[in-house]
């Protein structure tokens, strides 16, 4: 049986909110009696079709299980005092900062801070444990993570369309992957949030002269010059003002009609349009559009909340610890502490250390968590972390992000999936298959490799299931835009020579949305194969032109 990681001595208690997870056998008692058997065969599949449909927006519908053989559904507990009373917003200031900006001017530093301490919370606690509790269902292998978007969000770049574009493709990869694996999609957008990054050297020397490293737009500006690349405290502002911007966008799109399953045609990208990829969705779409006829016609409503609207989330990298803390709020209902900056937070493998800042900040927060973990982790890091980060041992709290290279995944991973397995603790695995896979070509272009990227996720899903255990995500930097920044492909390859035609990161290389989709079409076929399903094909494809 698949291993889910909670607690095998645990037994679910009552809570307020057991309801939500409950799953209750669905009684047609009367009408189903009164059928033929030939009326209930053609019932079953249009209620399986509208659970396909359902779950492709994110939701999870009562008495229904998908096909992980998971029998235990999770429980959110609300446990009396999740954090120990030495914790406070602030207290990471008493603990080595890693990845440190030295602003020139703490006066205006901490104006800036009490200003930020005034502005409304992007995200509310509400959300967060929504989100949570979908995590949650998710390590219980009920649940596939979907983590997409910009490397480093920019302030020039910034539009409607450009958020649009990212917006649909992971509306793409998640109806293919949940057709195509029956799992529902949780959907999380590297929105909204991830301006800073961190750097290996503090500072850059062009040409002699040495400044401070480009840190993201939150921090400085990417020009060459002692100006732009001198950190200003202010930038903080501007990007919090694009962050409410960027997630009224996205709640508009997620719930006003935009991500309607019965406009799953729109969401095509016109320069995906005439492609392999454009094809193989528009087959899904063409058969999901015909349940959705068949379900219409036996008299199913198809506009309701659970067709028409979505669940989308946020996340970015705790890296700029003072605007992390100027917009942490305690929730007036529970009392705890939640970042409100996002509705998850990660902390990467240069600021993971258990004694340092960011994890004394993430800690004390109720927020989701991701860490990544590299080739360099040890079991022993891992448990420490877990034990920092999540001593009740709740499920949901903790995403292990993995980013190892193709070529170490399966040297790497298992000794880490066996050691949290054993201990127990309750951890949802994910795959970050490009960061492990970075390399800089002879012409100075830093780029990923298409059939790399394809090969660690696979080496994941090999290694958690040769260790009966859930692979529960995925993370991706990519773009909505026609970009030609990662080489390869599986049609319309992106080759080396090209990578100059249009190249605009401000960080590092993303897959386009051919590449990204067309990796969706892979999990999906992984996905399939653990279940002893057989391929999705494209013989019911509709005619291209």
């Amino acid at each position: 049986p698949m291993q889910s990681f909670a607690p095998s001595s645990r037994k679910p208690k009552k809570h307020r909110r057991r309801e939500d997870f409950a799953a209750t056998r669905n009684s047609s008692g009367g009408w189903v009696g009164k059928t033929s058997r030939g009326k209930m065969a053609l019932w079953r599949v249009g209620v399986t079709a509208w659970v396909v449909a359902a779950r492709a927006l994110g939701f999870v519908t009562p008495g229904w299980r998908g096909r992980s053989g998971v029998e235990q559904m999770a429980t959110i507990e609300a446990p009396a005092e999740r954090v120990t009373p030495q914790w406070s917003p602030s207290s990471w200031r008493n603990f080595k900062i890693h990845q440190d900006i030295e602003y020139p001017d703490q006066a205006e530093l901490e104006a800036v801070e009490r200003q930020l301490a005034q502005c409304a919370p992007l995200v509310f606690a509400g959300e967060v444990r929504t989100l949570q509790e979908q995590l949650a269902r998710a390590t219980l292998g009920d649940g596939f993570v979907l983590m997409g978007g910009d490397c480093a969000e920019s302030f020039d770049e910034f539009s409607v369309n450009n958020v649009r574009d990212t917006f649909r493709v992971i509306l793409q990869m998640a109806l293919t992957m949940t057709y195509g694996g029956g799992q529902p999609i949780v959907k999380i957008g590297r929105m909204a949030g991830q301006f800073a990054k961190p750097r290996s050297s503090m500072t850059e020397t062009i040409d002699g002269l040495t400044l401070p490293a480009y840190r993201g737009d939150n921090v400085n500006g990417e020009e060459f010059t002692e100006a732009a690349r001198t950190p200003d405290p202010r930038r903080m502002m501007r990007a919090y003002n694009q962050c409410a911007q960027t997630l009224n966008i996205l709640r508009a799109f997620a719930v006003g009609g935009y991500a309607d399953i019965s406009r799953l045609h729109a969401w095509n990208l016109d320069f995906m349009e005439r492609t392999k990829e454009g094809s193989m969705y528009r087959s899904l779409a063409w058969k999901i559009d015909e349940s959705l006829r068949f379900m219409r016609a036996i008299g199913i409503d198809t506009t309701t909340a659970e067709l028409t609207q979505t669940a989308f989330y946020t996340a970015h990298e705790c890296l700029l610890l003072p605007y992390e803390q100027a917009l942490t709020r305690q929730d007036s209902t529970t009392g705890r502490w939640y970042d409100c900056s996002a509705h998850m937070l990660w902390v990467g493998e240069r600021t993971r250390q258990p004694g340092g800042a960011h994890f004394e900040f993430v800690r004390g927060v109720s927020n989701p968590l991701g860490v990544k973990i590299s080739d360099k982790a040890t079991p022993e890091d891992v448990l420490n972390i877990l034990e920092t980060l999540n001593p009740q041992n709740t499920p949901g709290r903790v995403t292990l992000v993995t980013r190892m290279g193709a070529d170490k995944i399966r040297e790497k991973l298992p000794p880490i999936v066996r050691a949290v397995r054993e201990s127990g603790k309750p951890v949802l695995f994910i795959s970050d298959p490009v960061h492990g896979n970075t390399y800089k070509t002879d012409s100075g272009y830093k780029t990923r490799n298409y059939d790399a990227i394809k090969a660690e996720l696979t080496g994941f899903f090999d290694v958690m299931a040769q260790l009966g255990c859930h692979a529960g995500g995925v993370h991706l930097e990519m773009t909505g835009q026609d970009v030609t920044e990662c080489v390869g492909g599986d049609v319309g390859e992106v080759t080396v020579d090209d990578l100059n035609q249009r190249y605009v990161t401000h960080c590092d290389p993303r897959l386009n949305g051919r590449q990204a989709l067309s990796l969706a079409f892979e999990m999906a076929e992984l996905m399939r194969e653990r279940q002893g399903l057989p391929r999705m094909t494209s013989d019911s494809l509709p005619p291209l032109f």
